[in-house]
């Protein structure tokens, strides 16, 4: 027994020294770890990480107190230099956000730059195919009626332009050959109206004499005389305009003669320069575009025609002259809209004014304002409401573009070109957002129908607590409960 007590006192004595030695390197590793730097975590930005560092360093020391020997080495973890946030990380978000789309603006203005330059240089061309575009949408009809009257395709299609063409010259022919019948009559109208109002200054309050009026009538001879080299350059090139337009109508016939021959086979050569990712949504745009031109231009005509009716009837009973030139220029002028309407608006109350006086150009004035008010209220909303929906702001805003750009071609082309564009960027959004639920993946499962709340129905045992809701589609016949 006294050996058994002497060997359990010896295994005590060994455990408690094993204790002793456990805590005691407890106790070194806890002060060890109290007096070492601890990492930072990983998941701290950058900027804390530097930031626990830093504050967890010993300080540095003082020079003054080291004696001022040396320069005083860089704190570990790298120079300040090294420290310091990244540029794109110091720059508050929004003003990086401006700076990204301010570069992507800069890269969009100089492309819509070096296009309209391109197009400038061959302005010619793009407002000849511009025109041959618009004649065709005008001209298609009456060769589909041709063909089911079993006229072929080639002669139908030259009997139909060639007709349009010969149209158009006879309109601008006749305007030229009213004007010059009745251009004596005019000087001689203008001429009296001058006189007029040079009486009714001299007689007025205004205190005008007739000396003040021969000084302005001798400065602007000598200003003529001064400019005659300017005025006949200006004439030269007005023989360089007509030259640069007979130029472009030969190239707007040949572009309608191919496009009403072979239109079909033209489009589908111009798809196959198109990306296979976007040819299926291009070739859809191109016949509602189509659509939309040949719906404007048809409802212009349209609208165009009833305008200088009107116009020529009112001007007809007041007796004005050049009632029919004038009806014309209406007619032409209705293809640029709002401003077109204004200008020959104005055009025929000065030739009333200056013909017949200030009562028969002010009826002319309420004949012109009564007939484009019934043009914009009725006609415009009924024709042309359902094919073209542009806003008038933007059909203000892309004759002004047009004129500074192109001229009076530009501004005849600026309104379909803007409502052909419409359609297809509308088009190519509803097609995109399509692909893209045709993508996305399927619901598996029940569907929501049967959740959906309904109206209670009338139960058969008015003692029933709640009446059942009735099922969802297909699932109960005709709704009635079951015994």
């Amino acid at each position: 027994m006294g050996r058994v007590g002497l060997r359990l006192e010896a295994y005590r004595r060994a455990a408690e020294r094993e204790r002793d030695r456990r805590e005691r390197e407890a106790e070194e590793r806890a002060v060890a770890e109290a007096h070492a730097p601890s990492p930072p975590p990983a998941s701290f930005p950058a900027r804390t990480r530097r930031t626990v560092v830093t504050d967890a360093l010993p300080p540095a020391p003082d020079p003054e107190a080291a004696g001022g020997a040396g320069d005083v080495p860089p704190p570990p973890g790298g120079t300040p230099a090294e420290q310091r946030p990244a540029p794109a990380e110091a720059l508050p978000w929004g003003v990086r956000v401006a700076a990204e789309a301010g570069w992507r603006l800069l890269v969009l203005a100089a492309v819509v730059w070096v296009l309209i330059q391109a197009v400038s240089a061959v302005s010619l061309i793009v407002i000849a195919f511009a025109a041959g575009l618009l004649v065709t949408a005008l001209l298609q009809p009456m060769v589909g009626r041709l063909k089911r009257w079993g006229v072929g395709r080639g002669a139908a299609t030259a009997i139909t332009s060639l007709g349009g063409f010969g149209v158009i010259g006879l309109s601008g022919w006749f305007v030229v050959w009213q004007v010059m019948e009745n251009i004596d009559d005019l000087v001689q109208s203008v001429q009296e109206g001058i006189d007029e109002f040079r009486n009714w200054l001299l007689e007025s309050p205004f205190g005008v004499t007739d000396d003040q009026l021969n000084e302005v009538v001798d400065n602007l001879n000598a200003w003529i005389g001064d400019n005659s080299a300017a005025l006949t350059s200006a004439g030269f090139e007005g023989v360089t305009y007509l030259v640069q337009f007979l130029t472009g109508a030969g190239i707007a016939l040949f572009v309608v003669l191919f496009l009403l021959y072979d239109g079909r086979n033209i489009w589908y050569w111009f798809l196959k320069f198109i990306p296979a990712a976007a040819r299926e949504g291009v070739a859809g745009a191109g016949p509602r575009a189509w659509i939309t031109l040949t719906g404007y231009v048809r409802g212009t005509v349209l609208v165009a025609l009833i305008d200088a009716v009107g116009i020529w009837i009112g001007l007809y009973f007041l007796d004005v002259p050049m009632a029919v030139p004038l009806a014309v220029i209406v007619f032409l002028s209705a293809f640029v809209p709002i401003v077109g309407a204004i200008a020959s608006g104005a055009l025929a109350t000065v030739v009333a004014f200056v013909t017949d006086g200030f009562v028969t150009a002010m009826l002319v004035l309420m004949v012109v304002l009564i007939v484009q008010q019934v043009e914009s209220q009725i006609l415009q909303p009924f024709i042309l409401g359902r094919m073209v929906r542009v806003h008038p702001l933007a059909v203000v805003l892309s004759v002004t573009g047009g004129t500074l750009l192109a001229g009076i071609p530009g501004a005849v082309v600026a309104v379909p070109l803007v409502a052909v564009v419409n359609t297809v960027v509308t088009y190519l959004r509803a097609y995109h957002a399509g692909a893209a639920m045709r993508l996305a993946p399927s619901r598996a499962g029940a569907t929501i129908a049967p959740l959906a709340p309904t109206p209670p129905r009338p139960s058969r045992d008015r003692d029933e607590e709640a009446p059942r809701p009735e099922t969802g589609p297909g699932s109960g016949g005709d709704g009635e409960e079951r015994g």
